[in-house]
């Protein structure tokens, strides 16, 4: 099942620092997912001046009990950068199939 993640960091002083601090293991955690098939896409979410201050990705899962078990070991919800988290479920439209494989 696809699921679309939209997700906000926090708005105080030290937010990119938090965010800066754990994108490493975030990236490699992505990485190993797109691998698995298991994140389709993904991307940050800019302010103004360029800033990250959150993200949206499509995920596929086989339920959403997956996509939580998968949040509970997030760098970026471990690591306290995503303070609001939206999941809704998702299906990628046919023009798009088969570009992440």
């Amino acid at each position: 099942m696809q699921f679309l993640l939209i997700a906000h960091d926090g708005d105080d002083d030290q937010a990119l620092n938090r965010r800066m601090r754990a994108r490493d293991e975030h990236i490699a955690l992505g990485d190993a997912m797109v691998a698995k098939g298991q994140m389709l896409y993904g991307g940050a979410i800019l302010d103004e001046a360029g800033n990250m201050i959150g993200s949206v990705l499509v995920l596929d899962f086989p339920d959403r009990a997956e996509l939580d078990a998968w949040l509970k070991i997030e760098p970026y919800v471990t690591g306290d950068v995503w303070r609001s988290i939206d999941v809704q479920p998702f299906r990628v439209g046919p023009s798009f199939v088969g570009l992440h494989r």
